[in-house]
């Protein structure tokens, strides 16, 4: 299916089919409301056009992927954070899990499952090489010990994509698994971030027993699966991001001050620029090509444009960020972390001056 038909009508179901929230706003709210749309979206095939037939799609380009996400994002139909989530895990499972582990992805396409992602731990954030959180085979079966943080919705997840240590110090020394967050062992506890929303987890794994047959890839593949995903995250999440972003941007430009057309323009170049990069990356996505260090770029640039797009929500409405309840406030506050989460700003400028400016170690 060509683009601009899927985007047709997509747009013509989504005006016949009233997915608007209906759930209170709060985490609850959005994960009730992400199932619900899920549901719809899978149901009627949108969902599922852009994922190869063998994991239970329908075909076409990875494009369509983008395209589905930036209509939900701009019609306000599902938190745009928690939506693009599938694009970080499923094309994981996809691209190194047996056949057996592929029949899980049309649950999660389908909004009847939730996964999450066990990278980061307490003294391993950015640094994944030095994690510790260890498997040991035990016969048919892996026991895992160890600790994750910063895992966004662990709370809801019925799957884990999990990195653990099966070996020596390094890289090579990792492996992954996708582990039932109801395994025996398995303890997850909610962490409230500063905009009051606990997206975020942190989960205790106590001898907790995985099925040889949950291993993704081989043994001491992890690095590179981990690796593989940083490409995903930054194609068609950045693009639905992206899209979010203009429809914050609509708000403040009705809401603003006459005078405050220079302050607007800034801000609007500055979202252009992330736009047209991310547009570079999807195409180059949907032919094939390898991407690579250049989506450190994309990091970078989204960042600073969502950053600079509540910075002027906030110079522009005196008052609606410091003392009110609103979801300016929220959103100003999350902002925050957008330098911080996917890989902090200074360690994607640090890839950009190292593997494309070739700039050295200093």
């Amino acid at each position: 299916m060509r683009v601009e038909e899927f985007r047709t009508g997509l747009r013509a179901w989504l005006d016949e089919h009233d997915l608007s929230p209906v759930h209170d706003k709060s985490l609850d709210g959005d994960m009730a409301q992400l199932s619900r749309v899920r549901r719809a979206l899978f149901d009627a095939g949108w969902m599922r056009w852009g994922w190869p037939e063998h994991a239970g799609g329908l075909g076409g380009p990875t494009i369509l992927r983008a395209v589905l996400g930036e209509e939900v994002a701009t019609r306000g139909l599902a938190e745009p954070g928690i939506y693009s989530l599938i694009e970080v895990l499923a094309p994981t499972l996809i691209r190194y899990g047996s056949p057996e582990l592929l029949a899980f992805v049309p649950l999660l396409l389908s909004g009847e499952e939730t996964w999450c992602q066990g990278f980061s731990e307490p003294g391993a954030g950015s640094d994944l090489a030095s994690l510790t959180t260890r498997a040991v085979r035990d016969g048919a079966e892996w026991v895992i010990d160890g600790q994750k943080v910063w895992t966004s919705l662990a709370q809801y997840a019925q799957r884990c994509l999990l990195l653990a240590r099966t070996s020596g110090p390094g890289h090579r020394g990792i492996s992954a698994f996708l582990v039932d967050m109801d395994s025996p062992g398995v303890l997850v506890r909610p962490i409230e971030t500063m905009h009051g929303v606990d997206e975020f987890a942190e989960v205790f794994f106590d001898g907790v027993r995985v099925p040889a047959d949950r291993m993704i890839g081989a043994v001491g593949q992890g690095w590179e699966i981990a690796m593989s995903i940083l490409p995903d995250e930054r194609s068609s999440c950045f693009w639905h991001r992206v899209a979010h972003l203009y429809t914050r941007l609509d708000r403040l430009l009705a809401a603003a001050p006459a005078g405050s057309e220079r302050a607007l323009g800034e801000a609007f170049l500055d979202l252009h620029a992330i736009r047209s990069t991310s547009l570079r990356t999807q195409h180059r996505r949907a032919r094939g090509e390898p991407l690579g260090a250049e989506t450190s770029i994309d990091k970078i640039l989204i960042a600073s444009a969502e950053q600079r797009l509540f910075d002027t929500a906030r110079d522009l409405l005196p008052g609606v960020v410091e003392y009110e309840e609103s979801p300016w406030r929220e959103e100003y506050l999350y902002s925050r972390a957008a330098t911080i989460y996917g890989g902090t700003a200074e360690i994607q400028r640090n890839i950009v001056a190292k593997r494309l400016l070739s700039l050295g170690d200093e």
